[in-house]
């Protein structure tokens, strides 16, 4: 069952892409929690006939969870973050085109549309189109499955995580003979993660198949590992989805450059990126503390020949090479001439004999840097030095904390009591007696992150709806919505000067709003994906 905020906005994405009879489905799932489908029925109004099909397509689209209950029997359960990965769907798209070409984009577009797809399915629904280019589509095809751009769907992946998570828990609990101890029931845990790893590794090598020798069109490989190695091919008997971890790392390598960017300049953004591409085949989701080690020179060789590394330093020489630039940005990017524990948490990179690009400070540093500043667009600058000393020096009273930030006792306990109303800092009490008497009590002021995400994520969220609430309404309004459906004629599409002057100047002035509202859904969405997607570096829980 999912909070209001959210379960609005899962409605709002699901009427929007499957209609309003789908989305009555999924907001009772939503508010409810997991129900069996006669459930399902009396909590909707609608007929089973047309639940069974909504749940259907839940189900294709992946936004379906299927459990079993030990009192309801089969349940179905939504699953919000599946839901609200629809939003990066042009996203996906669009990096699949930047990595693929026109060919990738096509199939992750056909795939996107459909939920999940078998091999032939997606090569025979794009050569209606491009009969020309079936070749091209196979090989694109093969290679977005070998790098895990799409991923297998198994009837596994269709239970619930956390309910395989809690069943495998309990089965290794169950093999502890006596009274377990806080050790056993820690390797429990670990042995029960584990296991789900270790299906979710089984469901990804189920993708790919040993292409058999005697079949037509087999070639052997020049080079081989090992002489009885083969050539691998896409298993066409398997269901295929959009794997969205992988097309995360890019936005979260998007996301570390710009940084890199705007704390220095364009060539330790140009070397950090050089930095990010040569790990980029062995990133395969967002849970990665640090990526793999990498030498200095396969980072120079994935640097441009074009970058001007040199405009950004300070360097005397009117030559300088670029192997010397980019060791002096590394430096730069792994704050060597700081080796004190602020300049290490602060650092881009681990410098040693090889690089590691440091996921887990840089997402700590980027929440961070959206919390300080929900801080200061809502209580100023006053707002952020106290977030900031708290951040920084842990539970403090009030009188430390104006100590601190430098400002007046009263001024101080007025911002306090604001930032604690938007739940930015919490208190803790500190009892000087047993029987736990308010006026013989310590109240400290600490911000508890934890609770400060959760509460912006669900403002972000109701930001995200807003917007689409708002832009359903410009797309309802009367004269807009008279000039799209005409400009869907079929005369109009083929010669759109049918379309009067007034038409012309209404569809510029509603395209216009149209990307102002797409520029700031994206906005969110990052921050989104800042606060709830990178939340999990460093995480040992399974994210479900």
């Amino acid at each position: 069952m999912a909070d209001a905020q959210t379960a609005r906005l899962c409605t709002q994405i699901i009427n929007s892409h499957f209609g309003p009879l789908t989305a009555k489905v999924a907001d009772a799932l939503l508010t409810r929690g997991r129900l069996p489908v006669p459930q399902i029925v009396r909590a909707t109004g609608l007929r089973p006939r047309t639940v069974r099909a909504a749940c259907l397509v839940l189900l294709q689209h992946n936004v379906l969870w299927y459990a079993l209950d030990p009192i309801d029997g089969e349940v179905l359960e939504i699953s919000p973050e599946e839901c609200m990965l629809r939003l990066r769907f042009g996203r996906a798209v669009w990096q699949a085109g930047q990595l693929f070409g026109q060919a990738g984009s096509d199939i992750v577009q056909l795939v996107l549309d459909h939920g999940k797809l078998r091999p032939p399915q997606i090569v025979e629904q794009l050569s209606l189109s491009s009969p020309k280019e079936t070749s091209l589509h196979r090989q694109t095809l093969h290679k977005l499955v070998t790098l895990a751009y799409l991923k297998p769907s198994t009837p596994k992946r269709h239970l619930s995580p956390r309910d395989k998570a809690i069943k495998y828990e309990l089965e290794e609990k169950a093999k502890i003979a006596g009274f377990p101890t806080a050790k056993e029931l820690r390797e429990a845990k670990e042995a029960a993660v584990a296991r789900l790893r270790r299906e979710e590794e089984e469901d990804a090598a189920c993708g790919l198949k040993r292409k058999a020798r005697d079949q037509p069109g087999y070639r052997p490989a020049k080079i081989r590992k090992r002489e009885d190695e083969e050539e691998m091919e896409v298993n066409d008997e398997v269901y295929f989805r959009v794997n969205f971890d992988k097309f995360n790392t890019h936005i979260r390598n998007q996301l570390i450059e710009k940084a890199a960017r705007e704390r220095f300049n364009e060539g330790a953004a140009a070397v950090m990126r050089a930095v990010l591409k040569a790990t980029e085949s062995t990133q395969s989701g967002l849970t990665e503390e640090r990526s793999d080690a990498v030498s200095i020179g396969n980072i120079i060789l994935s640097i441009p020949e074009d970058a001007d590394l040199a405009s950004g330093l300070a360097i005397s020489a009117s030559k300088v090479s670029k192997s010397t630039c980019t060791k002096h940005y590394l430096d730069l990017l792994a704050c060597a001439d700081n080796p004190t524990p602020t300049g290490r948490a602060s650092a881009f990179l681990s410098y040693g004999s090889k690089i590691q690009a440091e996921f887990g400070l840089i997402g700590r540093r980027l929440r961070r840097h959206v919390l300080e500043a929900s801080a200061r667009e809502k209580h100023g600058a006053n707002g952020l030095r106290v977030v900031r000393l708290l951040l920084g020096s842990g539970k403090l009273d009030d009188k430390q904390v104006a100590h601190g930030v430098m400002l007046p006792a009263k001024d101080v306990r007025t911002v306090l009591a604001a930032l604690a109303a938007d739940s930015l800092v919490s208190t803790q009490e500190v009892p000087k007696t047993a029987d736990r008497n308010p006026t013989r009590t310590f109240y400290l002021w600490h911000v508890d992150q934890t609770k400060a995400y959760t509460v912006l994520l669900g403002e972000l969220y109701k930001t995200l709806y807003n917007i689409g609430v708002r832009r359903q309404a410009e797309r309802e309004e009367p004269m807009v919505r008279a000039v799209l459906e005409k400009r869907q004629r079929t005369d109009v599409r083929a010669d759109e000067s049918l379309l009067t002057r007034l038409d012309r100047e209404i569809l510029g002035e509603w395209e216009r709003k149209e990307e102002k509202l797409t520029v700031l859904e994206m906005r969110v969405e990052e921050c989104v994906f800042l606060l709830r997607d990178l939340g999990v570096l460093g995480s040992e829980e399974i994210p479900v």
